[in-house]
């Protein structure tokens, strides 16, 4: 949001600080147990991260007419904390090297530890989100049924007859999008809004949570190591169809691929463990038409979430929801 009016920047202004509380209760959070635990579960929260969910928690939170900032500060730590927790859990499912430039947990401790680590957060989120009333608990126990399912679901993967780019946009949603969803809700609900405008800004959220992911996938691929922290093309090496190739399967399937599909497949179903052969293929992905078709996928759920925003008031904070959204499309642009 570069050339911010007066009144973003005035909203800039009022967030920044429970912003910075937020960090502070995280740290607090994610050490205090003991010498041998603490430089485990603060591990990724010093690593660096986003704090996207944080932000649409203050975001949201000023929509209302009466913000409550000790409430908001809660929520958003407790959101995050959530979302720490989860990426512990992810890194054991998948093997994963790396987060955020570090080693990843379960390489430097081992699985059951950092399991345990994202056991521990999420335990910790749980007690913040009690201090904020039994509608919040229920609310952050469906979020956290709704993750876990959609993890589930990935590690299933779709039956024979489910349509395969449909199935993966719902598991985006549902592992991604349910808990920006819920960091939107806590600060319309935190900020008295009504019921309608809690549920907009939470289809906004679930909406952007898939077209991030999205990005995600296009920036698994373009996107320099020096930049990302990892290898271009680790999703490929791991043998995870993420959307690209996922639309590339699906012309094949439908007999529209041609010989630059059909020799993208072949190569894909090749050893991919030496950087030559992940780089080639990388590459021959990039240069094909479907990284336009899953740009052009990205913008159609920013555009969705936008149109989710249309019960909100006009002012400054929904004209912050819009420029968060279309930071989205800026990352793969």
């Amino acid at each position: 949001m570069n050339e911010l009016s007066p009144e973003l920047e005035q909203l800039q202004q009022r967030i920044a600080p429970l912003l910075q509380e937020v960090e502070e209760v995280l740290l607090e959070q994610v050490q205090g147990s003991s010498d041998l635990v603490d430089p485990l579960t603060r591990h990724l929260a010093v690593a660096g991260g986003k704090r996207m969910r944080p932000q649409l928690v203050m975001l949201c939170g000023q929509i209302g007419p009466n913000p409550q900032p000790e409430l908001l500060v809660k929520a958003a730590a407790a959101v995050e904390l959530t979302h720490l927790a989860t990426l512990y859990h992810d890194d054991v499912m998948d093997s994963a090297p790396q987060r955020r430039g570090v080693k990843s947990a379960q390489l430097e401790w081992g699985n059951n530890r950092a399991i345990l680590a994202g056991d521990v957060l999420f335990a910790r989120a749980s007690r913040l989100v009690a201090a904020l009333g039994p509608e919040a608990v229920d609310y952050h126990a469906a979020t956290f049924e709704r993750l876990c399912l959609g993890q589930l679901n990935e590690t299933f993967g779709p039956r024979a007859e489910d349509d395969k780019v449909q199935f993966y946009l719902q598991v985006l949603a549902d592992k991604t999008g349910s808990l920006v969803a819920s960091a939107a809700s806590f600060g319309a609900m935190f900020s008295g809004c009504s019921t309608e405008i809690r549920d907009a800004v939470a289809l906004y959220g679930d909406r952007l949570g898939v077209a991030f992911q999205i990005a995600d996938d296009i920036l698994d691929l373009t996107s320099p190591g020096d930049v990302s922290g990892k290898t271009p093309g680790t999703d490929l090496r791991e043998g995870v169809d993420t959307l690209p190739v996922l639309l590339l399967r699906q012309r094949a399937a439908c007999g529209e691929g041609d010989s630059a599909v059909a020799q993208i497949l072949d190569a894909l179903a090749a050893d991919l463990s030496s950087d030559e052969a992940l780089a080639h293929v990388v590459s021959l992905i990039v240069d094909n038409p479907v990284i336009n078709q899953t740009r052009d996928l990205a913008r159609q759920w920013v555009e969705s979430a936008l149109e989710a925003l249309t019960p909100v008031p006009e002012g400054a904070p929904k004209q912050a929801l819009e420029a968060f959204a279309n930071l989205m499309i800026d990352r793969v642009a």
